[in-house]
Order: C-alpha cells, then structure tokens, then sequence
C-alpha cells in the first residue's frame, strides 16, 4: 500500500507565533546587549533553527555572543510559558484540515525549526499531539533548508520522496523540500511573500487552507 505524508512546518503554517518569537527576541538581544531587532528581520528568519537565525540577525557578532543569546533566547520563551504569556493560536482553518486530510489516507508530519519541547507544548495546548506519525525539530537535525528533518520524516512514516509533500510559509521549507526530492507546497498566510515561494521553486501557493486541501484531494 502507497504511504502518502504531508509534513507541516509550525510557525507561520499551523500556528501564528511570530509576535512571542519578536519579543522573546527582543528580550535576549536586550539581556546580551544588542540593539533591539526589528520586527520585520524577525520573521524573515521564522523557520532556521535558533542559532541560525541569531546569526542571520547579528552576523557580525562574536561566537560567543551568538551562543549567549541563542541562550538568552530560550530563557525568556521559558518565562513567557510559565508565566502564561504565549500566545500561538492556530490559522483559521488548520485543524479541519489535518482531520479532513487524515480522513483522505494522509499520513501527517512536522518538520519546524522549534525545539522538541517547543512543539510538544503546541501540539498539546491544540489537541493536536495524536494526529502526528512523525515529529522533527532542531533539536536533532542541521537547519532547514538542510533537508536531514525531511529525510527522518519519510524513513519514520515508511513514505517515498514521491507521495510526499513539504507544506511551509517560508523559502526554507521549499528548498529543503526539494533537496529532499518531495513536492514542495507554500502556504500564503505566513511569514514569506507567495511569489518568494513560487520563486524558491513551490509547485503552488494555497491562500487558504481549504484551498491547500483542494490541492492535495
């Protein structure tokens, strides 16, 4: 039997997460001494995995103030959560589609630039957890586009290159679609223009998300 797999990025495909990410960001380049990032910086890099982004944002920095406020980072998304301050709502339409789409003999997956933890703690506060047959983040892979998350997904859920599709809002989604040989599908409410998308290489932008489970009928 053909194994079909569609993996989902997180932020800026299921959920809405860039104004925690900017001030969790705002808070560390503060607590390291760095002058305050903009907004708009911020989610153009949604989607590498943190110590990526932090250089993306401060290449001129030092190693070691990289690493400190990757560090710095992570400690003010813990306060955030524990103090009940986050707020990452699902897009409209999300979770009809991961139920319509399960219904359909899709298996579903994750690849997102988040910790484990981060996307364990999403998926629970949406009742999402058990929809999943694979989970992967940057914990334990290189940063997107590198396409080792892709590759884990497929080999864990027993799916071909093929019958598989890489749904995300960002360019680096598309290119670690394609380095991973697996359709590449953009998504139009996140955090990168649709015609960046389509540049990068996405087969097709869906605007919405039931115009993404028309695509993939």
């Amino acid at each position: 039997m053909t194994i079909r797999l569609a993996v989902f990025d997180c932020d800026g495909t299921l959920v809405d997460g860039q104004a925690d990410i900017c001030t969790a960001m705002e808070l560390a380049f503060a607590e390291t001494g760095l002058a305050t990032p903009d907004r708009a910086a911020v989610r153009r890099i949604v989607g590498l995995s943190l110590p990526i982004a932090i250089r993306n944002l401060v290449p001129d920095a030092s190693p070691d103030l990289w690493h400190m406020t990757s560090e710095a980072y992570k400690k003010a998304f813990r306060t955030m959560r524990a103090e009940g301050r986050l707020s990452e709502p699902l897009f409209p339409g999300i979770a009809p589609l991961l139920i319509q789409l399960a219904g359909r003999g899709w298996d579903l997956g994750v690849a997102t630039g988040k910790s484990d933890r981060g996307l364990r703690n999403v998926l629970a506060v949406h009742n999402l957890s058990d929809h999943f047959v694979t989970l992967q983040t940057a914990d334990r892979h290189p940063s997107k586009p590198h396409p080792a998350m892709l590759e884990a997904a497929l080999g864990e859920a027993g799916a071909a290159p093929n019958d598989s599709v890489m749904i995300g809002d960002t360019t680096y989604d598309i290119a670690m679609a394609s380095a991973a040989g697996v359709r590449p599908i953009g998504v139009g409410w996140g955090y990168h223009t649709p015609d960046e998308l389509l540049a990068a290489g996405a087969d097709a932008v869906a605007e919405t998300p039931e115009e993404l489970g028309k695509l993939l009928a």
